[in-house]
């Protein structure tokens, strides 16, 4: 039995290397896995299930395939694709979570997240995440035509990278007393998240006891997973992007 953990591919038309390692990874890595869970940012960015380009129907085959072989598959939205939603999910055999989502992992009660909610550090994003995040500016986004949205997109991704250039690297990872709030008030001693692109594992207390919160790794230059098996530790796994 093995549950596996990805997050932050970041899939777009313009890296087919990450969408290539993706779909081999599915074939090689994740057969017989028991769950498969992709903690956000699947997609570099997403502006509607009713935009079906080549790139989200072949991963959502290549996830149907898995989930028809038997491996359950979660989605959790990420800062990039927060507008995933049931349809896409739907063709993808996958379920989608909220953030967070209190799991029982082989016996350790485990909270799955993406992660930008812990950088509270950086109080402007964290605006601009709750005003995306607000059901009825989703809405309002989603009733725009097709072409507007893609354009939205575009800009919005300049604006992020540009704000993202000015700020300090500890601005942008987490904070830690949001850590041990967050896990505190679900009372885990395990946390699994994305985002930050710092993968590694953190030893930490939480009410008292001994913790780990386990950070994925994103999809640039290597592909990582977080293997769990019963009664074992998980285990932080990467290979090269090229040679995946």
């Amino acid at each position: 039995m093995t549950t596996l953990f990805i997050s932050d591919l970041h899939m777009e038309e313009s890296r087919p290397d990450i969408t290539g390692a993706f779909l081999r990874f599915l074939e090689e890595k994740a057969p017989g896995a028991e769950q498969l869970y992709i903690l956000g940012d699947f997609f570099e960015a997403w502006i509607g299930d009713d935009e079906r380009t080549p790139l989200q129907e072949q991963a959502a085959a290549a996830l149907r395939a898995l989930s028809d072989r038997g491996t359950r598959v979660f989605l959790m939205h990420g800062n990039r694709d927060f507008l995933l939603g049931e349809v896409f999910c739907e063709r993808a055999g996958a379920t989608l979570l909220d953030d967070p989502t209190l799991i029982d992992l082989y016996g350790t009660p485990t909270l799955l997240m993406h992660g930008d909610s812990l950088c509270t550090a950086d109080v402007e994003y964290q605006k601009f995440r709750a005003k995306m995040r607000n059901p009825q500016m989703q809405k309002m986004i989603l009733a725009r035509p097709l072409k507007d949205r893609q354009q939205m997109a575009r800009q919005l991704r300049e604006m992020s990278m540009a704000s993202n250039q000015g700020k300090a690297e500890d601005i942008m990872d987490v904070t830690p007393e949001e850590v041990v709030r967050i896990m505190e008030a679900h009372d885990v001693p395990q946390l699994i998240h994305g985002h930050t692109h710092r993968p590694a594992e953190h030893s930490l207390e939480v009410n008292g006891k001994a913790a780990q919160r386990i950070v994925l790794g994103d999809w640039d230059k290597h592909v990582w997973w977080l293997a769990v098996q019963p009664g074992q530790k998980p285990e932080l796994k990467k290979m090269p992007l090229s040679n995946s």
